[in-house]
């Protein structure tokens, strides 16, 4: 497979079956979120509720884009390991997959619902802090922090998000709604009347496809960090695109920049620009060298991807800088036409990949959530959730998770949506209505997560690697 030989190709397969098994508990953790509320409304029956919450996700993997995917590939940057030996690169997808699925099961255990985001992204932050000190790098360039902070940011204020909003929404539902049955606890095996429970299975529908297009998007992520990891020659570029087409953006490119480099006003992004410009030349070369030959060279494949994502990540930095105040917004509007489509040749995903992560999110959706529901919808609060609870807790959900997915950033279905719950219960009664203990061990385990997953993936990895060298 893949040209590789077989004891890495079953290595391969394994890796690929654990980023699966990581999608299938994240199913039945996170997802459980989704469904808590209509099952405690009784606006769904169980079994009914886990069958449309999963085919909901395997939907949003499908139809939710690969930005969230973009970004876990660039918090731990694939084209830093394609130098490495394919059995570093397989002690490093072994180790952050195989912590995060003990932290996911472990939790899912007890009852407490963690984040998978945070569980993957600690593990990814463990792997690549340990892969720079081994390699003598104390400025932890194996790890992006850039990606890192904007992460780290997004799943810190999701949550207060997820509380805030939902007390809003809360407030003006109080405030504006007269019927006052939304604001009821259900009646034990009594369905709540058509409007409600039309609102509740709509809320449970966005919130899991928000979670499918979010969360799924994470595995779609792993599994290209894994087969650009152990097989690069194959995954490096887009293999359906014809690469001798990147020519005429990478020209228009370098002409853009050129003509704005007068334009910059610091001299740190004029040196910026010129090795922009001297990358941009290199495609150019590869590809007429390709041409000529009629076919692009293995070695070509990579060091193209390595072009590619030094200009797009160099490029977004100056703007985000704010570089490109002065200079002209049509050729800065060419110009980002042109890196857009550069980075179409490795801002990809298979549909082959979409479909198995599509598959493991939704088949886990329909298994083990029970543990997760019950806390959601019994030990969060003191009392039962009401359907203005219930349904407010979800639309904030699925507002938040699908604003992050449009950005491109990894939030937790499971923080917002409990944060939610919690929300909505001190906006009916007061503090007084939640649970201290559950919350306690929730918060417990958001302080842990990090921490506990970046040292069990950092010793895995460690460990792995005596098994390589």
């Amino acid at each position: 497979m893949f040209g590789l030989d077989p004891a890495t190709t079953t290595l391969l397969i394994f890796c690929i079956v654990c980023a699966c098994a990581f999608e299938f508990i994240n199913g039945f953790h996170d997802t459980a979120n989704a469904v808590a509320t209509v099952i405690y409304t009784n606006s769904m029956k169980p079994v009914t509720a886990v069958v449309w919450s999963g085919f909901f996700n395997f939907l949003g993997v499908f139809l939710g884009g690969i930005s969230v995917a973009v970004g876990i590939l660039k918090l731990l940057p694939p084209e830093s390991l394609v130098d490495q030996t394919v059995g570093h690169n397989i002690a490093i997808v072994l180790a952050l997959l195989i912590s995060a699925i003990i932290w996911n099961l472990a939790t899912w255990w007890l009852g407490i619902p963690a984040s998978s985001s945070h569980t993957l992204i600690g593990s990814m932050l463990g792997v690549g802090i340990v892969f720079s000190l081994l390699a003598g790098d104390y400025s932890l360039s194996g790890v992006n922090w850039s990606k890192a902070k904007d992460t780290g940011l997004s799943l810190l204020i999701s949550p207060l998000m997820g509380f805030g909003f939902t007390m809003g929404l809360i407030a003006l539902l109080r405030t504006y709604v007269k019927n006052k049955i939304i604001f009821q606890s259900p009646k034990s095996g009594q369905e709540p009347p058509v409007w409600i429970r039309g609102l509740l299975i709509l809320t449970c529908t966005g919130v899991s496809f928000a979670h499918g297009s979010n969360d799924g998007q994470k595995g779609v992520g792993l599994i290209m960090l894994i087969l650009i990891s152990i097989a690069p020659l194959h995954f490096a570029l887009d293999a359906t695109k014809d690469p001798l087409q990147m020519a005429k953006p990478a020209q228009e490119v370098f002409s853009g920049i050129s003509s704005m480099e007068n334009q910059l006003k610091d001299p740190l992004y004029k040196v910026t620009t010129e090795r922009l410009k001297a990358e941009l030349l290199d495609i150019s070369q590869v590809i007429n060298k390709s041409a000529s030959l009629g076919k692009l060279q293995d070695d070509d494949k990579i060091a193209l991807r390595k072009d590619i994502l030094f200009i797009s990540a160099n490029f977004d930095k100056i703007r985000k800088e704010g570089g490109f105040k002065t200079v002209d917004k049509t050729q800065l509007a060419k110009v980002e036409s042109g890196i857009k489509q550069l980075r179409s040749y490795t801002e990809y995903s298979p549909t082959w990949v979409l479909l198995m992560v599509a598959l493991s999110l939704g088949i886990g959706t329909m298994v083990g959530w029970k543990r997760i529901v019950v806390t959601i919808g019994e030990k969060i609060g003191k009392n039962h959730l009401t359907y203005a609870q219930g349904a407010s807790a979800e639309l904030v959900a699925a507002g938040t998770i699908g604003l992050a997915t449009f950005t491109g950033l990894p939030v937790s279905t499971t923080q917002v949506l409990s944060s939610g719950v919690a929300g909505s219960m001190v906006a009916t009664d007061g503090v007084k209505n939640i649970q201290g203990g559950t919350v306690r061990n929730i918060a417990i385990a958001w302080l842990l997560t990090l921490p506990v997953t970046m040292i069990l993936a950092g010793g895995l990895y460690y460990l792995f690697l005596q098994f390589t060298a």
